[in-house]
């Protein structure tokens, strides 16, 4: 696919999700998925090799929460993996400052090495877990939104997150369609972790389907959260 293909097909995706892109942000999203399917072939990235369907489930698929971080600053993607949903956000965003943490050093090498060639001042990469950074005075209720895609159960997550998050900012959990009975069983974490239920947004787009889950945070979250040593994981809060 040469450039001027990617930047037809990707609009089309772009007018429905009302996110307007320039064409050298557009250019940028092309360095970024030839880049990644040239590192999958050395490295495990990601399973989508095929560009139309990378431009829909990498990119688009980030961007359908755009629109929820146009009243903030400063947002950190825990579990960034091939720098989903962050790096395609920060291209549509210069204005505002994302962090990418992953506990995956191998993936986070090559995000930094693309990362170089997009000039993108407006992230930083960090190979961390998010329960040791989370402890960080630094770090802690610094950030305005926290985003995951498809990393483990709502209740786990959410003992990521929360804890980066200021009072009235947003964690923003990407699931698939089957997220109502984690959603249910994060009653309690909600609750204890300082946030509070706001809504549930559904994204169908051709193969794609999205389902945007919002927490707002209401109060400081107790710091004996997150715990360590995997206990968000197996142990989550009920």
């Amino acid at each position: 696919m040469n450039i001027e293909e990617f930047k037809n097909n990707i609009e089309e995706y772009l007018i429905r999700l009302n996110v307007n892109l320039t064409s050298f942000e557009k250019e940028q999203l092309y360095i970024y998925m030839n880049e990644i399917l040239k590192w999958n072939e050395k490295i495990n990235l990601t399973a989508i090799k095929e560009e139309n369907e990378f431009i829909v489930k990498h990119f688009i698929d980030s961007l359908t929460i755009n629109k929820y971080l146009q009243k903030y600053q400063d947002i950190i993607d825990i579990g960034t993996g091939a720098g989903f949903p962050g790096i395609p956000l920060a291209i549509a965003n210069k204005n505002k400052k994302f962090l990418l943490i992953d506990s995956v050093n191998k993936k986070l090498n090559v995000i930094k090495d693309i990362n170089e060639k997009l000039k993108l001042n407006n992230v930083d990469i960090i190979h961390t877990r998010a329960e040791d950074l989370a402890n960080k005075e630094s770090y802690r209720e610094k950030y305005d939104v926290a985003t995951t895609r498809a990393v483990s159960s709502i209740p786990t997550i959410l003992e990521y997150m929360l804890p980066f998050l200021k009072i009235g900012g947003q964690a923003i959990c990407m699931k698939g369609p089957n997220y109502e009975e984690e959603l249910n069983e994060s009653k309690s974490a909600i609750k204890i972790l300082g946030g509070k239920f706001e809504k549930v947004e559904n994204i169908k787009m051709n193969s794609l389907e999205r389902n945007i889950i919002i927490i707002k945070k209401v109060s400081i979250t107790p710091k004996k959260y997150p715990r360590g040593q995997g206990k968000p994981l197996r142990e989550p809060i009920k």
